[in-house]
């Protein structure tokens, strides 16, 4: 209880930091946004927004996005002409890659001083087997699609719209995972997906110096990653130690990280490529 209250805490003296700065009039992309850590950035994110910034909604559901899009509608933030566009998409095709960079053309880059692009969209993977089970090269490279060549083909293809000027700031944020640190047996898609778009992203940080670029690891969530990691995952420890956190009230919720990661973007004092996790705000 008492490293809740910390934790509670911590999150009230960001938010009052937080309190009169801002992100710019931006075009804001955002993957995976219909649900659970993605879908609390895209109804966090608008009130650091200057007015008519305009927010790019990218998922496979369209219900669920529908659903985001009437939150945003309805909150404070929508007094100040954001407009919201929802993408449905399957960002492990090309189609769907190219949909979102089609829609991310039609906003005026005039218009903005600010473009972000998150990369959130990513799955778990099969975490019910070890690694040497993966004798299929037709699933990992499914996985791989999905959660490592989207990222890049999107980010390339972002960027690619909106090159370089001297009124656009840039910022590119991949969010990240101990995972991509750590080893987790039975995770090996997991662990090598997140540790490629760490790399991946930091490539980016060395090439293109006027990016900022941020991989942003949140934290143990509480959302349905979790309660699959703990129903699925095949090594014992790991998932005694995910039920663990969970019965003792440790993990984190969306909101509380997603303000961590609002402090970073908003101070921008990180070394771009940079991996920096919620514990260590």
């Amino acid at each position: 209880m008492l490293h809740f209250t910390k934790m509670q805490t911590n999150v009230m003296s960001d938010m009052i930091e937080l309190n009169g700065k801002d992100l710019g009039r931006a075009l804001c992309i955002i993957t995976g946004a219909s649900k659970g850590f993605g879908r609390t950035i895209a109804k966090e994110i608008p009130k650091f927004l200057k007015q008519r910034s305009v927010l790019v909604l990218a998922a496979r559901s369209a219900d669920h996005l529908r659903d985001v899009q009437a939150e945003i509608a309805a909150s404070e933030a929508n007094k100040f002409g954001l407009v919201t566009r929802c993408v449905v998409a399957d960002l492990a095709t090309k189609e769907g890659v190219e949909s979102v960079i089609s829609v991310a053309k039609k906003v005026s880059s005039d218009d903005m001083d600010h473009l972000i692009l998150v990369n959130n969209a990513a799955s778990l993977g099969n975490v019910s087997r070890y690694a040497q089970t993966f004798t299929n090269i037709a699933e990992v490279d499914s996985y791989l699609s999905f959660n490592i060549s989207s990222a890049l083909s999107l980010t390339a293809g972002v960027l690619q719209a909106f090159p370089k000027r001297p009124s656009l700031r840039r910022s590119v944020v991949n969010i990240s995972s101990l995972c991509a640190l750590q080893p987790f047996p039975s995770w090996v898609l997991y662990c090598t997906g997140k540790a490629a778009r760490d790399m991946m992203f930091r490539v980016l940080a060395e090439e293109e110096p006027d990016l900022r670029v941020l991989n942003y690891a949140p934290g143990p969530l509480d959302t349905d990653m979790q309660v699959e990691a703990r129903a699925n995952t095949a090594d014992s420890n790991v998932r005694q130690s995910f039920a663990v956190m969970h019965s003792q009230g440790q993990l984190l919720t969306c909101e509380e990280s997603c303000t961590k990661l609002m402090k970073v973007l908003l101070e921008d004092d990180f070394p771009s490529g940079a991996h920096m996790d919620y514990y260590d705000l």
